[in-house]
């Protein structure tokens, strides 16, 4: 080949490489971000799918908890708080439309912008953005958020801070954020951040903060009044800054929100009875078709709503802390699951009508498939092979009884698996750990988990009758939060709500800094090279097909360990509310779940 030709290919390739750059560098800023392809709605877009922009204004809705509260500041470890708050009383750059698995739109931010690999992020602030106070959101005040919280707030955001190398403004509205290494989610995980006012909290220690100062945020409601430990009232902001945006067409409809606190959830009930609270989700399928035929039920005044959903189940049930002995082993975890008789107890509690959780990410798309694992999943799996738990890649499905109350086939096969695990039965038929010491552990409650507590009751049955001595413990809800953020327990009750964008979160639910960090969500201590392998697969993934292969991996990994014992889900939300408090019909995807009630019901007489 001669020099001439080698000179035109070369130009040609450089004029190439040119072009592209030049595509890259001339990429114009975005109204949201996708974490595959682009938004579904349109830069014109009037509303959210499933909000109503023709609602009414007006109207109170009066919610009750089960707990207390200390705090009023949700972005920091210390403290109790109305969960509530984090999603109502704050704001971020961008907003998440729950009608797609992992879509934001510009919210304090007009525009989004990333690089060719989302190697960066870069937000431009909408002009007109306000706190509540009446001044501007400033890029001071964005950067000092995200240092702040990233730093010493919360430990949920403290790992995505670690991977931003620079944060900067870039100009008079706009503040880029760069990462250690491309990722897809982080740039939408960066959007996501409260914003809070820099001034307010100069002089302050942000993490010791409580119920002293209640922050001043840009959100569309602002805390109007409040008693430790028993209401917080929120108030609609008349001169909230984006009540004519788009995205919050249709939303934040209700002029109150008032959260009313209880010290348990039969007393909650009462008060929703006596008209002292408006709205109550139930979590029993028994007793939502046994208690409600109270009067107000009877006359129409208040009415029983089931919303369905399309989320996975996420994960309900008792985790085991490995960090502790015996539960470290997996034919421990496995054998205390076959004693588990399940089918007794849903026909016991719930007329047998609720679904068992099979996986985490059981009822969606996301859901490990039945049977050996095949394809992608199988190849993400197998450098695992020789660490990997038992029916990760041949194939596990939890066990069944035959919904009589002595479960002999499943008590069989759990006393087997001790056996296999070095424990003996003694001559006064108790079950012995390989030290020689009578297997007893401790199961934890909160005193509000009375659903839960007749559940153990039963549970507790069966493991004296296979020789384990159990031991039933509650406590409140103060010294619950903390025995469990320091992983204080032996065996307790677990919930793990997931999504259908599962990403960079999965590292605090199941990662191994969560073995010895306090506060993560890593309650069953799990050390799992699979796990961060199949996690760091999804935050990697480049189409959906990856990213669906990489998740039902995670969700084999996950639920073969047999970290906890699994329950039931509801795949419908249970919802009794009086008659004046609507909801559009178009439901989101997500069903009744964060950013449905309050944020899109309104009151109608």
């Amino acid at each position: 080949m001669c020099l001439k030709t080698n000179a035109r290919r070369a130009a040609r390739i450089v004029a190439i490489w040119v072009i592209l750059f030049q595509g890259f560098a001339a990429a114009e800023p975005m109204h949201g971000i996708a974490m595959y392809g682009k938004p579904a709605l349109p830069p014109d877009f009037t509303a959210l799918p499933y909000a109503n922009p023709d609602a009414p204004t007006g109207g109170r809705i009066v919610t009750g908890e089960v707990g207390s509260f200390d705090s009023l500041n949700p972005h920091i470890l210390k403290g109790r708080v109305p969960w509530q708050l984090r999603f109502l009383a704050y704001e971020s750059l961008m907003g998440r439309s729950y009608d797609e698995p992992f879509t934001l739109y510009g919210l304090l931010a007009e525009t989004i912008e990333t690089g060719p690999n989302r190697e960066w992020v870069e937000f431009t602030l909408r002009p007109e953005a306000r706190f509540s106070d009446g001044t501007p959101v400033t890029v001071e005040d964005v950067l000092w958020s995200y240092e702040t919280l990233g730093t010493v707030g919360h430990p949920r955001y403290h790992g995505a801070w670690k991977r931003v190398t620079r944060a900067e403004q870039t100009g008079e509205r706009s503040v880029r954020f760069t990462f250690a290494e491309p990722d897809r989610e982080l740039a939408l995980i960066i959007g996501m951040r409260p914003i809070l006012k820099k001034a307010q909290w100069e002089g302050t220690d942000f993490a010791q903060s409580g119920l002293n100062q209640i922050p001043i945020t840009t959100a569309p409601y602002v805390i109007d009044g409040f008693e430790a430990g028993r209401h917080v009232t929120l108030r609609r902001n008349p001169d909230y800054w984006g009540k004519d945006l788009p995205f919050r067409r249709g939303t934040n409809n209700l002029d109150e929100i008032r959260m009313e606190f209880f010290g348990d959830a039969n007393v909650m009930f009462e008060a929703f009875k006596a008209g002292e609270i408006t709205t109550n989700r139930e979590t029993s399928s028994a007793a939502w078709n046994d208690n409600y035929n109270f009067p107000a039920v009877r006359s129409g005044a208040v009415v029983k709503s089931e919303i369905p959903h399309q989320r996975p189940s996420g994960i309900w049930g008792f985790v085991m802390n490995t960090r502790r002995a015996p539960f470290g082993d997996w034919r421990v975890r496995s054998a205390l699951i076959h004693l588990f008789n399940f089918e007794f107890i849903n026909d016991t509690l719930n007329d047998g009508a609720l679904p068992r959780v099979t996986s985490y990410y059981a009822n969606s798309v996301l859901a490990m498939r039945p049977g050996p694992a095949e394809g992608r999943v199988r190849e993400l799996l197998a450098p695992f092979a020789d660490t990997l738990p038992p029916g990760a890649l041949d194939g596990y499905a939890l066990p069944v009884s035959d919904g009589s109350l002595r479960n002999r086939r499943n008590v069989r096969k759990a006393l087997d698996l001790f056996q296999q695990a070095g424990f003996t039965i003694n001559d006064r038929g108790q079950l012995q750990t390989p030290a020689g010491k009578p297997l007893r552990f401790e199961i934890l409650l909160k005193q509000s988990q009375t659903e839960y507590g007749r559940i153990v009751d039963i549970y507790i049955d069966a493991l004296t009758r296979a020789g384990i001595t159990p031991v039933f413990t509650t406590v409140d809800s103060a010294q619950y939060k903390e025995r469990t953020d320091a992983y204080d327990f032996d065996m307790t009750f677990y919930e793990r709500g997931l999504s259908l964008s599962p990403g960079n979160e999965q590292k605090l639910y199941w990662g191994r800094e969560g073995v010895t960090e306090p506060g993560t969500l890593n309650w069953m201590g799990m050390d799992s090279p699979a796990a961060e392998a199949m996690i760091d697969a999804i935050l990697q993934a480049q189409t959906n097909a990856d990213f669906v292969a990489a998740a039902r991996a995670l969700d084999r990994v996950l639920t073969t360990g047999r970290y906890v014992i699994p329950i039931w889900y509801q795949p419908v939300a249970r919802i009794a509310h009086v008659k004046q408090l609507r909801y559009p019909e178009r439901i989101p995807i997500y069903g009744d779940f964060i950013g449905f009630q309050p944020d899109v019901w309104w009151y109608e007489e």
